[in-house]
């Protein structure tokens, strides 16, 4: 088994920042551990969550009997499977027509409702797409570092934050941890 090399890392004092890019700030500010080969344990600010990435971790967590590290970092919002009128959106989850959706979206709201988990709910006023939620709440601001199961999340680094779109298994590596092994 190959040994695994970490170095904890601790970054202080403004001069160890001065001429750095806004991305080498962020990453220093969140470094929790760095290994030999360049990869390195960042700390994560905010956990967006959605109902189709989120489903598989928190399974994996319960199995595992665990529970997310932070509550308090984590929002959830259904995005992919949600009626876009008026008319299927006023029953709620029962509105939803697609048998598969419907239970993908009462499984987030079920998952949230468990655990504390805030979560913008189908017929919540800031429900929306999620990686539009996050700057339109104030849950997502610059300096952060922000993940989601969702490809797009890499656009709240328009707002100054660090962001990265995640697969399911990280999804639940983050829930758990709260951070997440990357490469800069």
């Amino acid at each position: 088994m190959q040994k695994i090399n970490w170095r904890p890392v601790f970054v202080s004092g403004e001069s160890r920042m001065a001429g750095l890019t806004l991305y080498d700030k962020l990453w220093r500010n969140h470094l929790v551990l760095e290994r030999d080969d360049g990869s390195a344990l960042i700390y994560i600010d905010r956990h967006i969550v959605h109902e189709v990435t989120s489903p598989q971790a928190f399974e994996g967590l319960r199995l595992a009997g665990r529970k997310p590290w932070r509550v308090d970092s984590i929002v959830a919002t259904p995005d992919h499977n949600v009626p876009t009128t008026q008319q299927e959106r006023a029953s709620g989850v029962d509105g939803i027509a697609d048998p598969i959706s419907k239970i993908q979206v009462q499984t987030l709201d079920d998952n949230c409702d468990e655990l504390g988990i805030l979560e913008f709910k189908i017929n919540d006023r800031r429900q929306g797409i999620v990686h539009v939620v996050g700057p339109e709440t104030g849950a997502c601001l610059p300096g952060m570092t922000i993940v989601c199961g969702d490809s797009h999340t890499s656009t709240n680094g328009a707002l100054g934050a660090l962001a990265f779109g995640i697969g399911t298994s990280e999804v639940e590596h983050v829930m758990a941890t709260q951070c997440l092994v990357a490469k800069k």
